[in-house]
């Protein structure tokens, strides 16, 4: 009789076989009555996995990290960052350990975390675990972000774990199962080069950066400098699409800066729904430090760690490994204003980004009302196909705006390629939190019809209208780490 296969096949763990030092072996607590909230059989399929079978017990023993292959050991990933500018050296997996990897149909290895495991050596007092709310804000945000074409981790799972457990008041508790290319960051090059000061580890961290996400860089005269160069560019494109969708990170840490270019850690995240580069929606960000508008500078601030990090390896002398890294870091900007700009042309229905000041004039005609970012857009295609109407509502100085209007339609825009590119559903904030709260309570019919909307955000469906609206203006939405 042929043996069955598990429900998650792990395959051989690179991670773990390349970096000792930094991780530690750790296994997950034990979930008391593990029930499925969400399982995402679309990635499922994709990973190359059987939904039925990870539905069932063994597959809810192997999600809940406490079912392992023999042989196979989970560890606690370890890793420092810099937090709203302040350098932490030693934050590491604090409530998460890494089950193994998995290698997709098409060859493609992924990470398979459990969030929400239990307290682990970096947890730094915590309790290490999750409740089911944000649990299921990091699956939704995904979600949308992966329907929008955004690089992004996704959620494979969300389980009840049957616990309570402690916060302001008292809260179901849940686990997540994360799939990530990988769970590299700025800041495991920040522990390895600061905290640890250990050049061998970074050697080979380097190797196994570059042979997990961008191969090329082997063949560099520089390597190191290779990796820098080609990370600075996915992070530009990442940068680029997100400011697009109006998309707020909201903790920008060096931790959460990927060295693939996807976008991880769906804490105190919103899409902004009123244009204002000012936006913030952490609870905790009372400086705007992570508001929309800084999010460039911000990231290239965070590259600039990143090549502290390796500049042990880009050339002997230390001034001379600057001299290499800055041209790097300055033509980050560019690289991102290109993306930004081409991706904007495309909002506008135009094949090449205008040169006479057209989408610079746009953002400055917005910032006076605030508008909503994600319906303008849409109504402006409406306009492209002759009633105005619509996107002439969204402003106040309607002289301006139809100025601005007529130079843009003599361009010639194509409506259908706006309404290809431009979102008609996005996780607007208030529904989040509503469907978040229900779900909390025990009812997800409010987040399933929410999961459903954002994951085909381009076609217009009848009867869903609330899911479109914007907030008030003067909306003041705030959003929690959840930790």
């Amino acid at each position: 009789m042929a043996a069955t296969a598990p429900p998650l096949p792990f395959a051989d763990g690179t991670y773990v076989a390349d970096l000792e030092g930094l991780y530690t072996p750790w296994e997950a607590d034990a979930v008391p009555d593990a029930r499925l909230l969400v399982l995402n059989t679309a990635l499922a399929a994709a990973l190359g996995l059987d939904a039925e079978a990870l539905a069932g017990p063994d597959g809810l023993a192997a999600l809940s990290g406490r079912a392992l292959p023999e042989g196979l050991r989970s560890v606690a990933q370890g890793y420092a960052g810099h937090q709203f500018g302040g350098f932490s050296p030693r934050l590491g997996d604090g409530r998460a350990v890494l089950l193994g990897e998995l290698v997709d149909p098409t060859g493609r290895r992924h990470d398979v975390h459990l969030k929400g495991s239990g307290r682990t050596p970096y947890s730094r007092g915590g309790d290490g675990k999750a409740a089911v709310g944000p649990m299921l804000r990091e699956h939704l945000m995904g979600e949308a972000m992966h329907a929008l074409g955004i690089p992004t981790t996704r959620a494979l799972a969300v389980l009840a774990t049957g616990e309570t457990i402690a916060r302001e008041v008292p809260l179901p508790g849940a686990v997540l199962v994360r799939i990530a290319e990988s769970h590299l960051r700025v800041g495991t090059f920040e522990y390895v080069t600061t905290t640890l000061d250990d050049r061998d580890l970074l050697r080979r961290l380097v190797d196994h950066a570059i042979a997990r996400h961008h191969p090329h860089a082997a063949q560099a005269d520089n390597p190191a400098l290779a990796l820098l160069e080609a990370v600075a560019d996915v992070q530009a494109d990442l940068l680029a699409r997100w400011q697009l969708v109006g998309f707020v990170h909201g903790v920008m840490n060096t931790d959460n800066t990927t060295i693939s270019g996807q976008t991880i850690d769906y804490g105190p995240c919103a899409f902004m729904e009123g244009y204002d580069p000012r936006t913030v929606y952490s609870s905790i960000d009372h400086a705007g430090r992570y508001a929309y508008g800084r999010q460039p500078q911000v990231l290239q601030w965070n590259l600039a760690r990143l090549a502290e990090g390796l500049l042990p390896l880009l050339a002997d002398d230390p001034q001379d490994a600057v001299a290499l890294a800055t041209p790097v870091l300055d033509r980050f900007r560019d690289r991102f204003t290109d993306a930004w700009g081409t991706g904007m042309a495309r909002k506008l229905g135009l094949d090449a980004v205008p040169q006479d000041g057209l989408l610079e004039d746009l953002l400055e005609l917005l910032t006076a009302d605030a508008p909503d970012w994600t319906g303008l857009f849409r109504d402006l295609a409406r306009t492209a196909r002759g009633d105005a109407t619509a996107a002439r509502a969204h402003v106040l100085d309607r002289e301006a705006f139809d100025a601005w209007t007529a130079r843009w339609l003599a361009l010639g825009p194509d409506a259908d390629a706006m309404d290809a590119v431009n979102p008609l559903y996005i996780p607007r904030n208030a529904l989040v939190e509503e469907a978040l709260a229900a779900a909390t309570a025990g009812d997800l019919g409010p987040y399933e019809a929410l999961l459903e909307v954002v994951t085909d955000p381009f076609v217009e469906r009848p009867g869903r209208e609330r899911y479109t609206r914007a907030a008030p203006p003067g909306d003041r939405h705030v959003t929690f780490c959840g930790t």
